[in-house]
């Protein structure tokens, strides 16, 4: 049994029914009281399997922020903080399982800081796999929902950064976890931390950026229009890419060639001025097959592969 915090903007027509209860609608962005502050009860993970569980009770809902039994839990864990951003075709109920599975994962290495607490932001993703014969339908209409998702993200993180300064006066370390089109959530919310006036802030020891499904060169942009300004709310930034990622093949050509971050790294990766590597890692996982490849797996590997398992609970050590 797995406990997961969760926060959402997606809007909410069941508070306990993870499957249909929360839909791939949109609170409005402006209004932060909308966003659902909760805690899932994940039951059925299996590592060894891979098996992601199901989500068997929804309790200790709230509007606006957390509860305050959640912020004094999370305050005071006796473990490190995973906070997890999922990517495209994922419905809520996928997203706080993932978010489950992951931490079970983390904590099967047994390497030290690698047991967490975890908290998932849902975006509202369709939940669908792209669909013939058109499939950037589903994908442009993820891909709007994760950019759209930036002002609710940069809310969450607001309310979320008490509690990660709290757990840090504890000794706490923090790790953020981006997936796929999380890593477009997280950019735009990086750019509406600093548009509404925000300054640095090291919320995070650790940010995980796996797979990227945003642009390549997100990184040469200025702080309030790509993910440069990362660094100025994370301690070290780590990012995976995999040049043989069939999904990112897909959406550069979706998006009329734009390569990705998940594909070779950020635009000129190799430059130490640029990245470096104190703060930065880059992880090639281009030739990795050490779990059952196919189209989707492809896009997975940061929780399929074992090899790769082990560099990320590496990472977070």
């Amino acid at each position: 049994m797995t406990t997961v915090y969760f926060a959402t903007n997606r809007k909410v027509t069941d508070d306990q029914d993870a499957i249909n209860g929360y839909s791939a609608a949109m609170v409005p962005p402006l209004d932060p009281t909308q966003i659902t502050y909760g805690t899932a009860t994940v039951t059925g993970v299996d590592v060894k399997t891979n098996a992601q569980g199901d989500v068997s009770a929804i309790t200790d809902i709230s509007r606006g922020g957390f509860s305050q039994q959640a912020i004094d839990t999370l305050s005071n864990s006796a473990n490190d903080l995973l906070v997890f951003v999922h990517g495209f075709d994922n419905t809520f109920s996928d997203a706080v399982t993932r978010a489950a599975f992951n931490r079970e994962w983390l904590a099967a290495s047994g390497l030290p800081r690698t047991t967490t607490s975890v908290i998932a932001f849902s975006w509202p993703s369709l939940g669908k796999v792209v669909s013939f014969p058109a499939p950037q339908a589903d994908y442009k209409a993820d891909q709007a929902m994760a950019r759209h998702s930036g002002a609710g993200l940069m809310t969450f993180l607001a309310n979320l950064d008490p509690i990660l300064a709290a757990a840090r006066a504890k000794g706490r370390k923090a790790t953020l976890l981006a997936h796929s089109m999380g890593n477009l959530a997280l950019e735009s919310a990086v750019e509406n931390w600093f548009l509404n006036g925000n300054g640095d802030d090291m919320m995070f020891d650790l940010a995980v950026l796996a797979a990227g499904d945003c642009r390549y060169d997100t990184f040469d942009q200025p702080a309030t229009a790509g993910m440069a300004g990362l660094t100025r709310l994370v301690k070290r930034a780590s990012v995976y890419y995999s040049a043989f990622d069939q999904v990112l093949q897909l959406s550069m050509v979706v998006n009329l060639g734009a390569k990705r971050l998940g594909q070779d790294g950020p635009h000129n990766r190799a430059d130490a001025t640029a990245f470096p590597p104190a703060r930065y890692k880059m992880n090639d996982c281009s030739t990795t097959r050490d779990f059952r490849f196919d189209f989707m797996t492809s896009h997975q590997y940061y929780r399929m592969s074992p090899k790769v398992r082990s560099l990320i609970a590496g990472d977070m050590k």
